[in-house]
């Protein structure tokens, strides 16, 4: 009798089993819909989670753009980083997503996809649309975000926000278009991960553009031409302002994987923070060469850069790579800020120009000299060897045409954005209202009230 029971009891366990395997008709349509489904879901999730860690990032360029200019402009700073997000979010759902990723035409912009008229959510593909279409619009809202600290403290809010209007809806989406929407970029076989170029670049060089058409804030040189120190107000805020950023970034590198599933994730992420702390360590021990101190605020600016640098190979490159491509970035970094500042003699309170203009060229050249065909292929971005690892100039050429063209289109669109808001509504507050403050000039506040503010 038991013996009866216990083989009916394994008879039901294994007919409950068969069902669900091979489906009540035996096809077995079951078990593979159940694989699909889940894992479409475990790919949304880790999307959403890493579009979430990028969304975090806009608290990392608000506190450590704060932290490195004066305190009586510290809340112009922040206000204009919500409005690049709120402002960004809004253009990039009507038109710029439409311009990125719809349908292509003549490998130059999309023309689909606008208002997310593509996304239906009553299939699996519609409702990747909405995880794919968040998680790009952190991107958007990154770009535009980079260019806030550039223009710091001399900026009109009104101009800001036409500029971090266009950017989002037009010029950021063109050329993103080109190498992540299957525009010309991407048919010749160009290689940027996770950003250097279609973020970083577009950021930086959107950023010395503006700085020249704004001319330096007051004060910042004597009558010689010898720039003087405008000191940040916080450093702590700007340390914090690093931290987040660093801790976004592994959402913005490892995320582009756009899986959940993709093996590659914890290469990328080791490679990330490799890059970071070599940029850090080499920015810190060139300063301290130079100026006998060992600068926080330069050794901020190295991890950045290492983080932008790595941002287009880190899903290409083994760990000793990652290093050597922070530790050039490290140098680069202190050299630019040097060479921007005192030769050329443009203000850029933050070292944005150097950070993700310069830094982004260089990760974006670095695909052509450090990738290696083993990791792309584990990750999925791309079986291709660079110079030092047996792959010719070819993959470099095309990196170099890619970020080039990047630098054309960003210099043109912006000379003609920042062109037309100074020929009418105007790019720069009065005199006065920079000598007292764009706190109280721009917004009638204090972003410390009852404290004293010595600048």
């Amino acid at each position: 009798m038991r013996k009866s029971k216990k083989k009916l009891t394994l008879l039901f366990i294994f007919s409950l089993f068969a069902i669900n395997l091979f489906g009540s008709d035996g096809t077995g349509i079951n078990i593979l819909e159940k694989v699909t489904s889940n894992s479409r879901s475990i790919d949304m999730i880790w999307v959403l989670i890493a579009a979430f860690l990028v969304f975090f990032m806009q608290a990392g360029f608000g506190m450590l753009e704060a932290g490195l200019t004066r305190a009586k402009n510290a809340g112009n700073i922040l206000m204009k980083n919500t409005m690049d997000f709120t402002i960004g979010s809004l253009a990039f759902w009507a038109i710029g997503f439409g311009i990125m990723f719809g349908t292509d035409k003549l490998g130059l912009f999309g023309t689909s996809g606008f208002f997310l008229s593509n996304a239906n959510p009553t299939s699996s593909s519609g409702l990747w649309t909405y995880v794919f279409w968040l998680f790009q619009a952190m991107f958007a809202a990154a770009a535009a975000s980079i260019v806030a600290g550039a223009v710091a403290e001399r900026t009109k809010f009104t101009s800001y926000l036409l500029y971090s209007l266009i950017i989002s809806m037009i010029i950021y989406p063109i050329s993103g278009h080109w190498i992540w929407g299957g525009g010309w970029l991407s048919k010749l076989g160009f290689i940027d991960f996770a950003g250097s170029t279609a973020v970083h670049t577009v950021g930086g060089i959107a950023s010395l553009v503006g700085a020249i058409f704004l001319g330096p804030r007051l004060g910042k040189y004597d009558s010689y031409g010898k720039p003087k120190m405008l000191a940040g107000h916080n450093m702590p805020l700007a340390s914090l302002g690093l931290f987040i950023l660093w801790f976004g970034w592994f959402g913005f590198n490892a995320g582009s994987t756009l899986s959940g599933l993709n093996k590659g994730l914890g290469l990328i992420a080791v490679n990330t923070n490799l890059s970071a702390a070599a940029g850090a360590v080499v920015s810190m021990m060139l300063i301290w060469i130079i100026y006998k101190k060992p600068d926080l605020s330069m050794t901020i600016n190295g991890a950045l850069a290492g983080l932008v640098a790595v941002t287009a190979p880190s899903a290409s490159i083994s760990p000793a790579s990652a290093v050597i491509i922070g530790t050039i970035a490290g140098i680069l970094v202190v050299l630019a800020i040097e060479f921007i500042d005192k030769i050329l003699k443009i203000d850029d309170p933050v070292g944005a120009v150097a950070v993700h203009g310069i830094n982004g060229i260089w990760g974006t050249l670095a695909v052509g000299l450090f990738a290696q065909a083993k990791y792309g292929q584990a990750t999925g971005a791309g079986a291709v060897n660079g110079l030092f690892f047996g792959g010719g100039l070819h993959q470099f050429k095309i990196q170099l045409l890619g970020s080039l063209s990047v630098v054309v289109w960003v210099v043109l669109a912006t000379i003609i954005l920042f062109g037309t808001i100074k020929k009418t509504i105007g790019l720069r507050v009065s005199r006065e209202e920079e000598l007292k403050g764009l706190d109280l000039g721009e917004h009638g506040l204090e972003s410390y009230s009852g404290f004293q503010i010595l600048n």
